[in-house]
């Protein structure tokens, strides 16, 4: 087996742990810490491989971008730049500076449903990172330990600072940015729009559901709270990079009538009035 063809099985195998701790806040649903440092050693583990393959073909080939592409399954840059985004994220939620807000914009939340489970489940790396720096008595392991559970730590707070400071967003115009984090993100224009209705749901699935008649749920903390009725399809990108195409899209937000109100105002504003 060839060493590109291995950090290529490793970096697929290595897949999944990200949007599946993302889907988990969003269910409330709280992981047991050793997964999350499982998951993070496994993904360190295979950058570490990754980096010592891709410097080789960079070597080869003579450029950093052909080596990548060699190297890096799309779902797998793609979740290193979701990531790194909600990372960068932390330092927006300091300074309260939301992404992609402009003055006139209306920007609704989403994270009601997550914020007391993210804050139990950090409670409780906390204290579990503290029980394994008392317990485990080789100082090279507890080092070892010690990094991962923080990683963990501070990963999982960066989701939900992604979240905190990617709201939805609605435009004076109408057009509506529908995000979840640095993992999802559609563009609505006003004019695909036929209808938008508060409508509370509690659908089961994961973070980005699709059914077979075109229905998508955007689902925080097992439930939807908005359903927009489209007038056209429209494409839109899973996390991992998979385009899929939606008729209906159904996701949360923590003020709904606010959103759908801010929604139809344009559509008011356009309509003829009497002659």
């Amino acid at each position: 087996m060839s060493a590109v063809r291995a950090a290529r099985i490793a970096a697929a195998a290595a897949v999944p742990g990200e949007p599946a701790l993302a889907g988990c806040l969003a269910a409330g649903v709280r992981p047991p810490g050793w997964v999350t440092a499982g998951a993070e050693a496994l993904v360190i583990g295979v950058l570490l491989l990754e980096a010592g393959v891709l410097y080789a073909l960079r070597r080869r080939t003579g450029s950093w971008r052909e080596a990548a592409r060699a190297v890096v399954p799309e779902p797998v840059r793609r979740l290193l730049l979701h990531e790194l985004r909600a990372c960068a994220s932390l330092g927006r939620w300091v300074a309260r500076r939301p992404h992609g807000v402009r003055p006139g914009d209306l920007a609704a939340a989403y994270t009601g449903p997550q914020t007391a489970m993210v804050y139990g489940l950090l409670f409780v790396s906390l204290i579990e990172t503290v029980g394994l720096a008392l317990l485990i008595p080789w100082p090279a392991l507890d080092r070892v330990v010690l990094v991962l559970d923080v990683y963990g730590v501070l990963l999982v707070l960066a989701l939900h600072a992604a979240c905190v400071t990617r709201p939805h967003v609605v435009r004076p115009d109408g057009t509506l940015r529908i995000r979840y984090g640095a993992l999802f993100d559609l563009t609505v224009p006003p004019d695909a729009v036929a209808s938008a209705r508060v409508d509370r749901r509690y659908p089961e699935g994961r973070l980005v559901s699709l059914s077979d008649d075109g229905v998508l749920d955007l689902i925080v903390g097992s439930q939807t709270t908005v359903t927009l009725e489209l007038n056209r399809p429209l494409d839109f990108r899973r996390p991992l990079g998979a385009r899929a195409r939606a008729r209906t899209v159904r996701f949360h937000a923590d003020d709904p009538r606010a959103l759908v109100t801010a929604l139809r105002q344009p559509a008011a504003q356009a309509a003829p009035g009497p002659t």
